[in-house]
């Protein structure tokens, strides 16, 4: 059973793979086949769903409005059906939910492994980057949830603020001895990307910006940030959550009299009118 007529899911398929080659492949037609399809329902429906480019098929802003609508069909569909209660083996529900790495990986995957027991037929994902433009793949429908600063929430988005996440400038334990001030003008900053502002943001926010060093190191994974700044290589600022275990077990050492810096967070998603209990308890699960 589908709620999608041929031509809607071969839309939906060739958005979640981005060509139309993928998206036949998915579908077990020919490519050919695919696009016949895409161009009867854009002469159906009289417009332009896909911007066509060598990179793949980007949506046109039609095409944005056309699979908010099919996203809705396919939740009703699986609600129909029963999967989602456990109740049916026929149908599964997938959701992807993007977010930056650190509270990923430290707060929603911990607070949603529930789900999947609770909802058998849920597929949900998860998908960290943190230089991705969020509010980009949400628009598009590659992500149906999104985390997100608040002020890039748009005013056609739902949202709910979330616990913002707590950041403390740490360093390796054998600095203890040393003053935060001397550390920050003769050691060089560890942040996971160029664009990635956090630890000039918790300077900025404590008046110590102005005494730090231009040169900065990289490096895109709680791990290897964590590992860095444990060897003496620099400073920089870890959550909370991320840093515990190691200022626990000696590794790190907390600077700036223990002093938190708060960035604010906030899960965002495009209205539904009717929203599946499912995707409210992933709402409800990430805003633990």
């Amino acid at each position: 059973m589908s709620l999608l007529d041929l031509k809607l899911q071969t839309f939906v398929a060739i958005v979640r793979s981005g060509t139309v080659h993928g998206a036949a492949k998915n579908l077990g037609i020919t490519q050919t086949g695919a696009t016949q399809r895409i161009l009867a329902l854009e002469k159906q429906l009289s417009v332009t769903l896909f911007i066509r480019s060598r990179t793949g098929m980007k949506l046109s802003h039609e095409g944005e409005t056309l699979l908010r609508y099919c996203e809705r069909a396919i939740d009703l569909e699986g609600s129909i059906m029963g999967g989602i209660s456990g109740q049916s083996t026929q149908s599964t529900v997938s959701v992807t939910l993007a977010g930056p790495t650190s509270i990923m990986s430290s707060r929603v995957l911990p607070n949603c492994l529930g789900l999947y027991q609770e909802f058998p037929q849920l597929v949900l994902n998860y998908r960290m980057d943190d230089q991705e433009n969020r509010v980009g793949i949400l628009k598009k429908g590659i992500v149906q949830l999104a985390i997100l600063p608040p002020q890039d929430v748009t005013l056609e988005m739902d949202s709910k603020l979330l616990r913002p996440d707590r950041y403390v400038l740490v360093a390796g334990h054998q600095w203890k001895k040393r003053r935060t001030l001397d550390i920050i003008k003769n050691e060089r900053m560890i942040d996971f990307y160029e664009s990635d502002n956090t630890t000039k943001d918790y300077l900025k926010h404590y008046g110590l910006l102005e005494h730090a060093r231009p040169d900065r190191v990289f490096a895109n994974t709680n791990f290897a940030v964590v590992n860095l700044i444990k060897s003496g290589i620099g400073y920089g600022t870890l959550t909370q959550e991320v840093a515990a275990t190691d200022i626990a077990n000696g590794g790190l050492i907390v600077l700036n009299q223990k002093q938190v810096y708060e960035d604010p967070q906030a899960l965002a998603w495009y209205p539904r009118r009717e929203m599946p209990r499912y995707f409210r308890r992933i709402i409800e699960c990430v805003g633990r």
